[in-house]
């Protein structure tokens, strides 16, 4: 069964917790209701499905390991039809493979079970706080920052990248990602700093993910990802953005 909870809706991010151990989804409700979200929660993919063709959400906590269509399946799904809604991912310990597909198709963020809810919390907030300010219908915007290279024009006001007028789809994880490397440019930067920057939190060591996600990124603007021009690596230290292309 499919139940909403909800703590302030006039304040309240909406968050979809999708698993199906109903244990999880207990706690999850209550810890998240307390610390003042609206709470969504489905069993299985085809709950979500309907939940989502009548609500919008702000997030998804998705479980990897499901019955039917697993997460991987899901998350590849909603990006194939260009949901950018932002992914957190739940995985069982040790299923680095897994996790890395994740991330590739489009997840901005992943945790591994048994984990503590503070630490969900954490990731959560790092997440919703990487999506654009919401501006008042027909005002301008106070923070309008354009940045042009090449054929690309990165509007990191309204999150909307535009590759000769025609617009590319960016997750919130991939924006996030972009926005901290064009804002540096010409600059070398770690993958502790890129993950201070973009995440709002500390880089694990051994953690892939962040590799993964400039991955994504090459293969959306780079005309050869295994040469690219625009984001490259500094060995030894992390990457760098390069607006004219060169070296």
């Amino acid at each position: 069964m499919t139940h909403t909870h909800i703590a302030n809706p006039a304040r309240a991010d909406k968050i979809l917790v999708l698993d199906d151990d109903a244990r999880i989804r207990d706690l999850l409700r209550r810890y998240l209701i307390q610390e003042g979200f609206e709470v969504i929660l489905a069993e299985d993919s085809k709950a979500m499905n309907r939940i989502m063709l009548r609500d919008s959400v702000d997030l998804i906590v998705l479980d990897l390991m499901m019955p039917g269509e697993d997460g991987l399946s899901v998350c590849r799904r909603l990006r194939a039809a260009n949901d950018r809604t932002p992914i957190i991912m739940l995985t069982a310990k040790g299923e680095d493979v897994d996790r890395i597909v994740g991330l590739e198709i489009g997840a901005d963020d992943y945790l591994s079970k048994p984990f503590n809810p503070r630490e969900l919390l954490a990731r959560i907030h790092a997440v919703l706080r990487r999506r654009p300010a919401i501006e008042s219908p027909g005002a301008p915007s106070s923070s309008q920052e354009i940045i042009n290279f090449g054929p690309f024009s990165f509007d990191m006001s309204l999150r909307s990248l535009h590759k000769n007028g025609e617009e590319l789809s960016l997750t919130t994880g991939e924006f996030a990602m972009l926005k901290t490397l064009v804002r540096h440019p010409r600059q070398p930067l770690s993958r502790e700093k890129l993950a201070q920057l973009a995440r709002g939190r500390e880089f694990e060591p051994f953690d892939r993910s962040l590799d993964v996600q400039v991955s994504r990124l090459r293969k959306l603007i780079e005309a050869d990802a295994a040469a690219p021009r625009y984001i490259q690596t500094v060995w030894g230290i992390g990457y760098v953005f390069v607006p004219d292309g060169n070296s």
